[in-house]
C-alpha cells in the first residue's frame, strides 16, 4: 500500500491540534493529495482550513486509513462517529497515549486492523520518532502503509508486543520534556556563574542540539563521544563526576523517571 492507495481511497484524521497538524503537513509534502483528507476537528485552525482538505464533512465510504489523534480522554467520545468503519478495509492508527488496542476493538469491532503508535513532539519540525505496534488484523501491506505515513515526521521503530507501549511512552514519548527541563537547568546554572539569561539559553539550547545531532550522525556509541570529551581532570571530568554519581546523578534520577512515567502509563491504561 502506498501514498496512491490513500489518494485514491481516502485518509480521515480525527482530531488535528498540534500533532495532527505536523503529521498532515508531512503527508501534504510527501503527495498526499489535500483533495484525498477529511478531518474531523470541532475547533480547526486557520492553517488547517487553508491547506484545500474537507473538515467536517461527510466521511469517505471505505477510507483506506483512519487516524486517530485526539486525547485520551475525548476518545469515548469522539471514537464512535468512526463506529460504521469497524470490522473492514479501513486501518485505524492511534497515536493516544495510555489508550489499548483492544479498547479500540472494543468499540470498532474485534475484525478491525488497528495499529497503535507512539510518536513525539519533535514530529512538529520532522524530527519525532514513533513507535507501533499492530494488531493481528493489520496486514504487513498495512503496517508497511503506517510505517510511510509516520515517516512524513521522522523515524519509526516496530515493538515485538504491546507491553513495550508503556517504556516507549517513557522514554521517547515524554522524553521531550526531560530534555527541555536539562536545557531549562543548564541555561539557570549558566547564569548562575555570571552569564546573561539570554545567551546562557541560547549555549544550552545550542549545546543539547548539536550534541543530539552529533549522537545520531557519529558511528561511536554516546557513551564513547562522552569519553572524546572528557579530558583527564578537566572541566568535563570534574562535571560528570557529579552528574554520573550513582546515588545523586543522572543514573539514578533519570531512572527513577522514566519508571514513574511508565507506571502512570499502565495506570492510564487499565
Amino acid at each position: 500500500m502506498t501514498l496512491s492507495y490513500i489518494n485514491e481511497n481516502g485518509l480521515v484524521l480525527l482530531g488535528c491540534g498540534k500533532m495532527g497538524s505536523a503529521m498532515l503537513q508531512g503527508w501534504l509534502a510527501e503527495g498526499v493529495k489535500p483533495t484525498a483528507v477529511t478531518i474531523i476537528d470541532p475547533y480547526p485552525s486557520d492553517w488547517v482550513k487553508a491547506q484545500g482538505v474537507a473538515v467536517n464533512t461527510d466521511l469517505p465510504n471505505t477510507p483506506a486509513v483512519c487516524i486517530l489523534a485526539v486525547k485520551p480522554q475525548m476518545m469515548g467520545k469522539a471514537l464512535p462517529q468512526l463506529q460504521a468503519l469497524g470490522n473492514g478495509d479501513t486501518l485505524f492508527i492511534s497515536i493516544a497515549a495510555g489508550t489499548s488496542i483492544a479498547s479500540f476493538e472494543a468499540v470498532l469491532g474485534a475484525q478491525t486492523p488497528i495499529i497503535r503508535a507512539m510518536p513525539n513532539t519533535p514530529a512538529a519540525v520532522g524530527r519525532g520518532i514513533t513507535a507501533l505496534i499492530g494488531n493481528s488484523h493489520s496486514s504487513k501491506a498495512q503496517m508497511d502503509m503506517a510505517d510511510v505515513l509516520l515517516s512524513a515526521v521522522g523515524q519509526t521503530v516496530r515493538l515485538d508486543n504491546e507491553g513495550q507501549m508503556d517504556a516507549v511512552t517513557a522514554l521517547s514519548g515524554s522524553g521531550p520534556a526531560y530534555v527541555f527541563h536539562l536545557i531549562e537547568t543548564m541555561a539557570v546554572a549558566g547564569v548562575a556563574q555570571g552569564l546573561p539569561a539570554q545567551m546562557a539559553m541560547k549555549l544550552a539550547k545550542a549545546t543539547v542540539a548539536g550534541a543530539g545531532d552529533l549522537a545520531e550522525q557519529s558511528d561511536e556509541d554516546p557513551a564513547q563521544l562522552r569519553v572524546n570529551v572528557t579530558s583527564p581532570a578537566g572541566t568535563t571530568a570534574a562535571a560528570l563526576e557529579v552528574l554520573m554519581d550513582a546515588e545523586t546523578g543522572f543514573p539514578k534520577v533519570v531512572s527513577a523517571g522514566i519508571k514513574a512515567a511508565a507506571d502512570r502509563s499502565k495506570e492510564l491504561g487499565k
